[in-house]
């Protein structure tokens, strides 16, 4: 799909923009396929180093949980304590922080100004180690109290502590690692993040391995030495994507010498950002409120509910590709004026991201040993499985489509709508799941629960992207000037 053709049709006042602020693109200057070049075409080449590096991050999981099985069962159940701590910082310094300055950039690049992209950048590193200082205050203080509250005793809560004390100690390194790879990203440069990304996944498994188990001649350092190799990884891919920024091989270079803060500048990617940093936080919450419903149904139950929910983990991994990838589309699309093809870079993205993740969800729907047969013997935590992937899995496409859309509006700045629209589905799990405890309700009748609160997520979603204009507001014809010329 392209654009040719859409200036010979009328357009509505949305896709009527106002003169951009920012400098025009110099006459005769070579375009960008993100703003000219065919829709479907372009989303494939952003989105396939996206998937290779996000399966990268997965394999990083797998890869701890193995090594740190071996240090003991307090060691896996200390990780287990603070793992939804790092994700919920990981997926707020990359996917809302991260992308609400990848759309920042694009719109400013899509409007011609590599100046303001420039100053944009720097002010994004600002936030980043803003957030990442914040991040670090919170969990030193009041970690210890939180991982306590979330149930840690005795040697449990001592190693989670010491991961805890190592890995936020750093945080600045984590936030810095995200706004850097947001800034390439918002340039539509996926394959550098996503081949640091690779780089990252190996190194962590490396480092964290050969310290965390003290392999060869470095002693073992246990639960610090898991997260230290996780913070050298970061460091080594800071220093490569510092490099290639400021040394001008990009297409903006942070404004770093002289810089004057401009509240502008940071309001542009906090008015995407700080939204959007709702949208990880209401996911934990989603999660912790349906597996604490689930608990009471005894392990089995709630085995087979987490190995379903690591099949989503897996595909929505896939979904964050395409969404990734269409934030620069859109960004640029916005910052040049066509609206209309941001709008459908959004649903190319939304379908591809259905398809790519409805497709191997269905298929172990059908045949969930598949799936199951990876993670567990057990007899009856194999029949919870089926039953919860054959019930759930095939409603994992309204995720992946959700999770595009929330990307795309991020590139249009326009993030709210997907937002509420995941606290719709937090208030209605919450509603639906008491209403269902209150009359003894089965294990099925909350998988059920689950499934059509993906289709209320995905529906909504998508509602929101119909229902909010993308385009600036058209201005109201001066008046006076008006009559002054009917007078003339």
């Amino acid at each position: 799909m392209s654009d040719v053709g859409v200036a010979e049709i009328p357009v509505d006042q949305e896709e009527r923009p106002k003169p951009p602020r920012s400098r025009p693109a110099k006459a005769g200057a070579p375009r960008s396929a993100l703003v000219d070049g065919p829709i479907l075409r372009t989303l494939l080449n952003l989105a396939w180093p996206n998937v290779i590096g996000l399966s990268a991050g997965t394999c990083v999981v797998i890869a701890e949980t193995s090594y740190i099985g071996r240090l003991g069962v307090e060691s896996l159940a200390a990780m287990a304590l603070v793992f939804p701590c790092v994700i919920l910082m990981m997926t707020m310094s990359g996917g809302a922080m991260g992308g609400a300055v990848a759309s920042a950039i694009a719109r400013a690049l899509g409007a011609g100004d590599r100046e303001r992209a420039g100053t944009l950048a720097a002010h994004a590193l600002l936030i980043g180690i803003t957030f990442g200082l914040v991040f670090m205050l919170g969990m030193l203080i009041f970690g210890p109290h939180l991982l306590e509250l979330l149930g840690g005793r005795g040697n449990v809560l001592a190693q989670a502590i010491a991961y805890t004390q190592v890995f936020f100690g750093g945080a600045v390194l984590a936030w810095l690692l995200n706004t850097l790879a947001g800034v390439l990203r918002g340039t539509g440069n996926m394959k550098l993040p996503s081949l640091l990304m690779l780089n990252s996944a190996v190194c962590q498994i490396i480092l964290g391995g050969t310290l965390g188990l003290g392999l060869g001649p470095i002693p073992q350092f246990g639960m610090r030495g898991v997260a230290a190799g996780a913070l050298i990884a970061y460091t080594i891919n800071i220093g490569v994507m510092s490099w290639y920024l400021f040394s001008g091989r990009a297409r903006v270079v942070p404004k770093l010498a002289g810089l004057k803060v401009q509240w502008a500048m940071f309001f542009d990617i906090l008015k995407v950002g700080a939204i959007a940093c709702f949208s990880p936080l209401q996911s934990v919450l989603t999660v912790s409120i349906l597996t604490h419903m689930l608990a009471k149904f005894g392990t089995a139950i709630l085995a087979g509910y987490g190995v379903g929910a690591r099949l989503e983990f897996l595909l929505i991994s896939i979904a964050f590709a395409f969404g990734i990838a269409s934030v620069p589309m859109v960004g640029m699309a916005i910052g040049a004026g066509k609206i209309a093809r941001a709008r459908r870079i959004a649903w190319t993205a939304g379908v591809a991201a259905f398809l790519a993740v409805g497709t191997p969800a269905s298929l172990v729907a059908i045949f969930p040993d598949l799936w199951v047969n990876i993670f567990t013997d057990s007899a009856t935590v194999r029949a919870t499985s089926h039953q919860y992937l054959s019930t759930v899995a095939p409603f994992y496409a309204f995720m992946g489509l959700a999770t595009a859309m929330y990307f795309s509006s991020q590139g249009a700045a326009k993030v709210l709508g997907p937002v509420l629209a995941q606290t719709a589905r937090l208030i209605y799990i919450a509603i639906c799941g008491w209403w269902l405890s209150t009359h003894d309700a089965t294990a099925q009748s909350f998988f059920w629960l689950a499934a059509s609160s993906m289709v209320v997520l995905g529906t909504l979603s998508c509602s929101s992207v119909v229902l909010t204009r993308w385009g600036p507001r058209a201005s109201k014809p001066n008046i006076r000037t008006a009559l002054s010329g009917a007078g003339d």
